[in-house]
């Protein structure tokens, strides 16, 4: 029998795994958009390292590799940002994003008190929004996108939704 997949805060040492998981995953999306100049393919390694030690970070771990990542960060206004949610190619469509959201969501909620979660993902990103919806989230509006110039669709629930998902 094969290994079960584990959910659990990120550590510094898993900053690089991230960051290669993260370019690896984003590839798709850039290719939907033309776009390979999309923020996640244009992170630098010492901004992920940052971000993990900064940000709510949780990692899907196969063994010793990480094989998905979210992260968040609470805002001025109360909500949660929660950004850059991937898994693995081979890995996607067994729950492992639904997962890692749910931690995000919870961590977020009761460590630092988020009141709402939002997040943002491209207008054709299709299998993003299906996930999305699917855990809660509605669509608010839309952006026109950062410097990359994707518009992106712009998503959020209620902190105390997050328990109905998990």
């Amino acid at each position: 029998m094969g290994m079960s997949v584990t959910i659990s805060a990120a550590a510094e040492q898993d900053a690089e795994q991230i960051f290669r998981l993260q370019y690896l995953c984003f590839q798709s999306e850039a290719a939907l958009y033309g776009n390979y100049r999309i923020d996640p393919l244009v992170q630098t390694l010492d901004s992920v390292r940052a971000e993990v030690a900064s940000d709510c970070v949780f990692v899907a771990r196969l063994g010793d590799e990480v094989v998905g990542s979210v992260r968040g960060r609470v805002t001025e206004d109360g909500s949660a940002a929660i950004g850059k949610l991937c898994v693995h190619p081979r890995l996607q469509g067994h729950g492992i994003g639904a997962r890692l959201l749910r931690a995000a969501e919870s961590a977020l909620a009761e460590e630092r008190g988020a009141t709402s979660f939002r997040l943002f993902t491209g207008h054709r990103s299709e299998g993003n929004l299906r996930l999305y919806r699917r855990v809660g989230y509605q669509t608010v509006g839309t952006s026109e996108g950062g410097a990359d110039g994707v518009p992106m669709i712009v998503l959020e629930k209620p902190a105390g939704a997050y328990a109905a998902t998990a």
